[in-house]
């Protein structure tokens, strides 16, 4: 099959343009007039050269699946058939990278595999919680519940990410900036100062020789101090590669003064998030369990789900075995307790998931109040120091000469 790229005139003469694969113009053709648009130009899409370059392609987004799952769902639910579906959305996918995933989905589903199984290819797309829902709404005939579910998941999952990345950012830019300002003030700057100074003939007050001292010791020794920088980032991401680095960091993490009660919650919104979606959506306990554990993002975390499977598995509940973790807090296990007594327990992780959002938000909030005085009192007495340092000769020269 080629791809065309058309234009063409709809009933109302508005110009339209799209592509569509056939296997000659006359065929593009008739498929157009077919829904009453009147081509004015067919000609084969030029191939991309760096079409087979992986890197160079766009990488798909959670966007990009949060709409195809919903476009998929309101589909479905209109009565159109699997393989129409994922035709229509091919055609209309924008991001070329998706839009080859796509089409062998559906070269995969016409072949006769089910459509869980041809998402199961791309796990870097569909992970295995998009997989495994999908296949129990297969298997339920709810897929399009099942797709609007996942997609209400994923626009919580990833807002939940957007405040994370946003409360870590601003911090490390701020001090990145301040220490690279730092830098080029102690190479670039004080050396000339230090330069005008030598022709004082006085002694330089203590503050300006601590500040020139240090400048000196930068300049000679700087090579070492930037691959020693590389080398602990380098350890750091070996360190973390391996399963106890990774154990011993992620466990660091959670034990944070602020940033570790953040992570806190957002683990658990995320845990009771996922297990309540999947629960409801017709996945067994165990499997769901076993899926959250793999998603969890922190090895402690992990950890603990996955004692709470082994506990379940021998005839305990869901809440003792959380609450011994240590990871999630009381309150959270007592009201999955209360869920697993009622028989509502995928309605209770909902509504801890929603309590937690709100947790992760003001948290989010409050760590962004508390971090901004103190980058600006830290910036100041920084930076303010080493200016004040270099000018206190100056001021003491003008004094001299008053």
């Amino acid at each position: 099959m080629i791809v065309y790229l058309w234009k063409g005139k709809n009933p109302k003469n508005r110009t339209i343009k799209g592509e569509m694969e056939a296997k000659s113009v006359e065929e593009v053709r008739a498929n157009l007039l077919r829904r009453k648009i009147t081509a004015t130009s067919i000609k084969k899409k030029p191939k991309d050269l760096f079409e087979n370059i992986e890197f160079l392609q766009p990488k798909v987004t959670d966007k990009d699946v949060i709409i195809f799952s919903r476009q998929f769902s309101t589909m479905i639910d209109a009565g159109l058939p699997l393989l129409q579906c994922l035709d229509i959305l091919q055609t209309q996918q924008e991001n070329p990278t998706f839009k080859r995933i796509l089409k062998e989905i559906k070269t995969s589903v016409e072949t006769g595999e089910t459509f869980a199984d041809s998402l199961g290819k791309f796990p870097k797309v569909f992970n295995e919680l998009y997989v495994n829902m999908v296949a129990a709404g297969e298997a339920g005939g709810i897929l399009d519940i099942i797709l609007r579910r996942l997609s209400a998941y994923m626009e919580k999952m990833a807002k939940l990410k957007k405040q994370v990345k946003g409360a870590m950012t601003y911090p490390g830019i701020t001090m990145a900036v301040a220490v690279v300002v730092v830098g080029i003030i102690l190479v670039f700057v004080i050396p000339v100062f230090s330069q005008m100074f030598e022709g004082f003939g006085s002694a330089l007050p203590a503050p300006t020789l601590m500040v020139v001292g240090l400048s000196e010791f930068v300049i000679a020794r700087i090579w070492y101090i930037l691959g020693g920088i590389f080398f602990t980032m380098f350890a750091i991401k070996r360190i973390y590669a391996t399963q106890k680095g990774q154990i011993l960091m992620d466990d660091l993490f959670l034990k944070l003064p602020v940033f570790g009660l953040l992570i806190r919650k957002v683990a658990v919104a995320k845990f009771t998030r996922t297990m309540g979606t999947m629960m409801s959506s017709g996945v067994s306990i165990l499997e769901a369990l076993e899926i959250v554990a793999k998603t969890a993002g922190n090895k402690t975390v992990e950890f603990a789900v996955l004692d709470v499977k082994s506990g379940i598995s021998e005839g305990r509940s869901m809440a003792d075995p959380l609450l011994e973790s240590g990871v999630f807090p009381s309150m959270v296990c007592s009201m999955i307790a209360v869920g697993e007594s009622t028989g509502a327990l995928d309605t209770m992780l909902e509504k801890i998931a929603d309590f937690y959002d709100d947790e992760v938000d003001q948290a989010v909030s409050n760590l962004t109040d508390m971090i901004e005085p103190f980058l600006m009192v830290f910036l100041g007495v920084v930076i303010g120091g080493l200016v004040i340092a270099m000018y206190l000769p100056i001021f003491k020269m003008a004094a001299a000469i008053g």
